[in-house]
């Protein structure tokens, strides 16, 4: 019994490096790189690219959440503060959109909520963020809809996603 275990360790061992080179010389599944990285970083084999943790959309939802929450503590009036066509928009949280939070690769999130103004104008906002899970900042923020009328949409080209303005 004892010798069946140590020759089954052994062919494994054995075995086990050639597996591990195979599997860095082709990577099953290649992406396409993100819009800011040359596009030679996608070949290289995924054995030298550092493990990227995932992201869960509830991670990205309480990032922007810790966003919003203390920029709106920042502020004397408690409200978040938006720039939108040369004006501040004061806003309260109504809903962060769950169903469009996403992980963009490289550390880049996207995040979509809702917001109210005083006098019930509601403002779908896009957020873009980037960083950890523990610390996500927001790179962009831009006004997406008023009271559910879209200023943009969203177009993608050459797998980049772009901004399109609506007719």
């Amino acid at each position: 019994m004892t010798t069946r275990i140590i020759v089954a360790a052994a062919v494994l061992f054995l075995i086990r490096p050639s597996v591990a080179i195979c599997a860095g010389e082709h990577p099953e599944h290649p992406q396409s790189p993100p819009a800011n990285q040359p596009s030679d970083q996608a070949t290289k084999p995924a054995a030298n690219k550092p493990e990227e943790k995932k992201v869960t959309t509830a991670q990205i939802s309480a990032g922007i959440t810790k966003h919003i929450t203390t920029e709106t503590g920042k502020s004397s009036d408690k409200k978040f503060h938006a720039k939108h066509e040369g004006k501040d928009l004061a806003l309260d949280l109504v809903k962060v959109h769950d169903d469009r939070l996403s992980g963009l690769g490289g550390g880049k999130y996207f995040a979509c909520v809702d917001m109210k103004a005083a006098d019930g104008t509601v403002y779908d906002i896009d957020f873009f963020l980037s960083g950890t899970p523990e610390n996500m900042k927001v790179t962009e923020t831009s006004v997406h809809k008023i009271n559910g009328k879209a200023l943009y949409s969203w177009k993608e080209e050459g797998g980049v996603w772009k901004k399109v303005p609506t007719a």
